[in-house]
C-alpha cells in the first residue's frame, strides 16, 4: 500500500524510526532491510561507526594547512577537481598557478612511517591501502603530465612545513606566469 511504513531499528547506530516501504524497495539492497549488517565490511558495530565517522575533507591537518596558506594571502579551492576530466579531488587547488595539494592520512594512504595494518580483515585492508597508494601515484602522474605541480603531505607532517612548501610553489608558479 502506498504510504505504508515499517518500523526499523538499526542497532549499529541506535537509531529507530519509521521508513516508508517505497524507500526500502527502491534503495535497500535486495534481500536486506536497513539495519541488517550481516554482510558488512566492518568487523564490529563499533568499527563500523568509527569508519563511517571518518571524513574525506576538512580534516584537522587540512584545516591547519589551509589556515596558514590563507593567512599568507593565497586563495584556493577546497576539495576540488584540478582537471574536470579527472575524477579525483585535491584538498587544495590553486587553479591559476596550477598547483594541487593533497594532505594524505597515514592509515588510508599507507604512510611508511606510521601505517600499521589492522588485525582483523587484514586481507581486505591490505588490498584497499595498496589500491589507494597506486591511485595516488597515478593521480600525481596524470596531473604532472597535464602541467600541474602536485604537492603531497602526510597528516603527521607539521602544518607549517607543508604550508611553506605550498606558498613557495604557488608563488613560484605565479611568478613564472607573469
Amino acid at each position: 500500500m502506498p504510504g505504508t511504513k515499517l518500523a526499523v531499528t538499526d542497532s549499529s547506530e541506535d537509531v529507530a524510526g519509521e521508513i516508508p516501504i517505497a524507500w526500502i524497495s527502491r534503495f535497500a539492497p535486495r534481500g536486506r532491510l536497513p539495519g541488517m549488517n550481516s554482510n558488512s565490511w566492518a568487523s564490529s558495530p563499533v568499527v563500523r561507526r568509527v569508519m563511517r565517522a571518518n571524513t574525506s575533507r576538512d580534516t584537522a591537518p587540512e584545516r591547519a594547512v589551509r589556515r596558514l596558506v590563507h593567512a599568507a594571502g593565497l586563495r584556493y579551492r577546497v576539495d576540488a577537481r584540478p582537471e574536470p576530466s579527472l575524477r579525483r579531488r585535491a584538498d587544495l587547488v590553486f587553479t591559476r598557478a596550477r598547483v594541487a595539494v593533497f594532505v594524505d592520512g597515514c592509515f588510508w594512504h599507507g604512510c611508511p612511517a606510521h601505517y600499521s595494518p589492522p588485525g582483523t580483515n587484514s586481507g581486505y585492508w591490505a588490498a584497499k591501502i595498496t589500491a589507494n597508494a597506486e591511485r595516488d601515484a597515478e593521480t600525481t602522474a596524470l596531473l604532472r603530465d597535464a602541467g600541474w605541480t602536485v604537492l603531497r603531505g602526510w597528516e603527521h607532517e607539521p602544518a607549517h612545513d607543508l604550508a611553506a612548501r605550498v606558498i613557495h610553489a604557488v608563488r613560484a608558479r605565479n611568478g613564472a606566469r607573469a
